[in-house]
Formats: C-alpha cells, structure tokens, sequence
C-alpha cells in the first residue's frame, strides 16, 4: 500500500514542477491511463492554483529587485512571451505551458501580464486535460520503446 502511495505521489509532485515527468513518471511506474492523467493534471491544477495566488506578491518583488539591480525589463525571452501574448492571448500561454514552460513559469507569466486569475485557472486547466491525455497516451502507448 505504501509503495503505491509513493508511486501516486511521486507522479502528483513531479507534475507540479515539470509537466512532462508526471506522464513519463506515470507509464514507467506502470500506473494506468487514468490514474497517470488524473495525477497529472491535478498536480499542475495545484502549482497553478497556488503560484496564481502568490503570484502578484511575486511580481512585486521581482520589479523592486529589477529597479534596484537596474536590469532592463525587456529581454529577448520576455519579448517573444509578449509576443505570443498578443497574439493568441491567454490560450496561447496555456497552450504552451505544459510542454515548453513548466507549470509555475507559465502561470507567473500569465500572472505578470495582469490576466485575472480565474482566467489563468480555466485556461490552464483545459491546456492540462488536453496535454495530460495527449503526453500519458503517448507515454503509455509507447513508453516501452524508451526502456529497451
């Protein structure tokens, strides 16, 4: 029982940091479909639950850094996320979180560009269902070519 409790959460933590290594995590622990997705998702649910709310208190502390350090606002990185901010919005930020950001980068990013939390959940939370099933399908499906 004990061994299964790790397993799950092994899974549930590793989503809450890097999306990716909850479906890996998941398939190579041989847990099934739904309960690889379900962990998944609720562990980025949760990074992005609580980094939302922390988020703004963050953000301040990251502009008094900045002024105080007097690095330049915009960087090359921070350009190409405005970027795609203005053009797909929201959506497009969720879209790419689970597989380029990692939860909590994507939901600090949404959070510094000023879009409502409730926003931030619901985007993020069809980005993890899509990406979730997506990623544990292809790692159960095919998991099994990465250990031999």
């Amino acid at each position: 029982m004990l061994q299964l409790a790790v397993k799950y959460a092994s899974v549930f933590l590793l989503s809450t940091v890097k999306f990716l290594g909850g479906p890996l995590a998941g398939a190579s622990l041989g847990l099934s479909f739904w309960w690889t997705m379900g962990l998944t998702v609720a562990g980025m649910m949760t990074s992005v639950f609580i980094f939302s709310g922390i988020g703004r208190v963050w953000m301040q502390h990251r502009q008094k850094q900045r002024r105080l350090r007097r690095t330049p606002i915009f960087t090359k990185r921070s350009r190409n996320i405005i970027k795609v901010f203005r053009k797909f919005g929201m959506g497009g930020i969720a879209f790419l979180t689970p597989i380029l950001l990692s939860p909590i980068g994507g939901t600090v990013i949404a959070t510094l560009l000023g879009v409502p939390r409730q926003r931030i959940l619901l985007h993020m939370l069809w980005s993890a269902v899509l990406w979730g099933g997506t990623l544990t399908f292809v790692s159960v499906r095919f998991g099994h070519w990465l250990g031999h």
